[in-house]
């Protein structure tokens, strides 16, 4: 089923075509993620499809009734509500359809008649058709998964992550059929990011999405949109088969255009000759040699991150923290932390959001003092901290005055000097774009000014806070590139998994309560060997401890063993509660419709088979229930 058609698309930005003439569409269960460089427009194009934009041609189709839910970089709310106010109060087709049944319960409970019970049973038709009954137990657990407890807070007092959290909390609480997303991760912490990811790849679900996240990439998409040079290419598959299919297409077309660039030499000498007969024949070789000329000028420079930057020298004394203790009122961050940091240390920095990541690396830098202990910091130690607040700067200055007010001129790993221009273009800042304001700078073109502004200070101890938000793939592999080459210290924090696993050997866990446990290994090594942990576990506390007088005791230890639910069955167990009062509910309503003697024979008889059916419903899932509490 066809749930979105984009047909011959574009949009210009100023002087910049940011897409012309594109065409997509989008069926049932597709999952897609759409792929550009920063400032190619991916976002733009978000808001067309769901309306907030307007294209400068094309024609953006709906399919009739496919409800669309958008989640925005920046979520807007009111301040001076509550979370609660605004879950109670959204315009969430799901919301309504609950407020919906619930005053058409009330009325016919009321004042019983064929009108009002009509009523009923189209508004809990609707809630049959949108899976609402369990409303309640999925908003607490989507709730809970991202953090949001306190539902009594305005929404004045969050910080920007929060808000996205909660935009996409209620996102999810609406259960739309066509999902739209722009950097559905930022702001979302591991654990988070991995439930998400388990969530989306449920079969039912629609999905187009912005996102710089290649694991997430990997495991949720089926296919990819890459918007590159204005034009859109589809791959089906996910990234890693992007990845392959992108190589293979730009080898032909380099191919095809060393063959093209050679006759258009061919052609050239025979321009130059300048035929004086202008018949029909030479008048249509002219005109195909400016289509040759076209092609074989139109491939454009390739752009390159180059982070050659020259690090300064690094003495013997490096960092050291000792009995660093910090609380922010009864909430313990440190306790009683010590480390001592050597040259060319990589240390990962992971936990869920709120438990001090970002406060610990205040304290390093100096920002933050601790309550107690004490920091040193070696003489020589020059720090780059690319906080994750991003770049603050006046919106009326020039990209080329940013750079410019920190050094005219910049020295490089080689010993070469380079003007601000000319550093700005190894930065992928074209010379018409280093005099464009920094308001007109989409997100990623932002965070990748200001990493530059880190990088040319020739810090030795580099400090990167959630540095991959809002960067796009290609300025994410460069980054990449340079760090591994990076000589000096290494301290990241940061939700993206693959970033992580290929930068780190070493990670400060965060467990809260200023608890920080010290693991060596990659992300992934910790995320499997807690896994094992937590199996092994559940396998031990499920064997009984007299084993001699076990009637089971012949058993084999897995047929011994409870088995651990998964997350499904939690969610199943949770919302059979719900179910099995819903349907005692029905069954009394019937019950009492029933006992009513002025009923006719034939209502009767469908009363009745209706609460037979329901006994079966109720019968069945009493048992399942049962079956799953034994297991918990």
């Amino acid at each position: 089923m066809n749930y979105l058609s984009v047909d011959n698309l574009s949009k210009t930005y100023g002087e910049r075509i940011l897409f012309k003439g594109i065409s997509f569409g989008l069926s049932k269960g597709d999952k897609i993620a759409l792929i550009a460089n920063n400032g190619s427009g991916k976002s733009t194009l978000l808001k067309i499809v769901v309306g907030k934009d307007d294209a400068d041609s094309g024609i953006v189709t709906m399919r009739n009734g496919v409800r669309v839910g958008y989640l925005g970089q920046e979520p807007e709310f009111k301040a001076d509500v509550t979370i609660e106010d605004i879950i109670k109060n959204t315009n969430s087709t799901l919301v309504n359809v609950i407020k919906e049944y619930e005053k058409a319960l009330a009325e016919q409970t009321e004042n019983y008649n064929p009108e009002t019970y009509a009523v009923f049973e189209a508004a809990s038709h609707k809630m049959d058709e949108l899976q609402a009954w369990d409303y309640d137990t999925k908003m607490k657990t989507i709730l809970s998964k991202f953090g949001i407890v306190h539902i009594g807070q305005k929404i004045s007092a969050l910080s920007g992550g929060q808000k996205k959290r909660l935009a996409l909390a209620i996102l999810l609480l609406d259960n739309p059929d066509l999902i739209i997303m722009d950097e559905p991760t930022n702001h979302l912490d591991v654990e988070m990011i991995e439930w998400l990811e388990e969530y989306l790849d449920q079969d039912s679900i629609t999905l187009l999405m912005v996102t710089h996240d290649r694991y997430f990439l990997d495991r949720v998409c089926n296919s990819i949109l890459e918007l590159t040079d204005g034009k859109l290419y589809r791959h089906a598959g996910n990234y890693s088969y992007f990845l392959e299919r992108r190589a293979e297409r730009e080898q032909v077309y380099n191919v095809d255009l060393g063959k093209t660039q050679k006759l258009m030499k061919h052609e050239l000498e025979w321009m130059r000759k300048m035929p004086r007969a202008r018949t029909t024949k030479s008048k249509s070789r002219i005109d195909a040699f400016y289509e040759i000329e076209e092609k074989a000028k139109s491939r454009k420079v390739q752009q390159e991150l180059k982070l050659e930057v020259k690090m300064s020298r690094v003495g013997g004394k490096i960092l050291e923290l000792k009995k660093i203790n910090k609380n922010f009122g009864d909430k313990k961050i440190l306790a009683g932390f010590d480390y001592t940091f050597k040259n060319g240390e990589r240390i990962g920095i992971i936990g869920k959001n709120g438990v001090g990541k970002s406060t610990f690396l205040n304290i390093i830098i100096g920002t933050e003092q601790p309550d107690s202990g004490k920091v040193n910091t070696g003489e020589t130690i020059i720090y780059g901290y690319y906080s994750q607040s991003g770049i603050k700067l006046k919106e009326d200055k020039r990209v080329i005055e940013v750079v410019k007010d920190i050094a005219e001129v910049i020295q490089l790993a080689d010993g070469s000097k380079l003007s601000a221009s000319q550093f700005l273009q190894h930065f992928m800042f074209s010379p018409e774009m280093q005099y464009t304001f920094v308001s007109k700078l989409s997100g990623g073109e932002k965070r990748r000014l200001y990493l530059l502004t880190v990088l040319i200070k020739n810090p030795n101890f580099l400090i990167l806070d959630e540095p991959t938000n809002d960067l796009d793939i290609l300025t994410l592999n460069k980054l990449e590139e340079f760090l591994m080459s990076f000589g000096g210290c290494l301290l990241v924090v940061s939700h993206d998994r693959y970033f992580m696993d290929k930068l780190v050997d070493h990670l400060f866990v965060f467990e809260g309560d200023g608890v920080i446990s010290d693991y060596t290994g990659t992300y992934t090594e910790y995320r499997n060997e807690l896994d094992e942990k937590k199996d092994a576990g559940a396998i031990e506390v499920a064997i009984p401890v007299e084993k001699e007088t076990s009637k089971s005791s012949n058993l084999e230890p897995q047929e011994n063993a409870k088995k651990k639910l998964s997350y499904k069955e939690k969610l199943e167990f949770e919302n059979l509660e719900k179910e099995i009062a819903m349907l005692e509910s029905q069954r009394k309503q019937l019950e009492l419709e029933i006992s009513n003697p002025e009923i006719s024979h034939d209502v009767l008889s469908e009363k009745s088979l209706q609460i037979g059916v329901l006994l079966q419903q109720i019968e069945e899932k009493t048992t399942r229930w049962i079956e799953l509490s034994e297991l918990i």
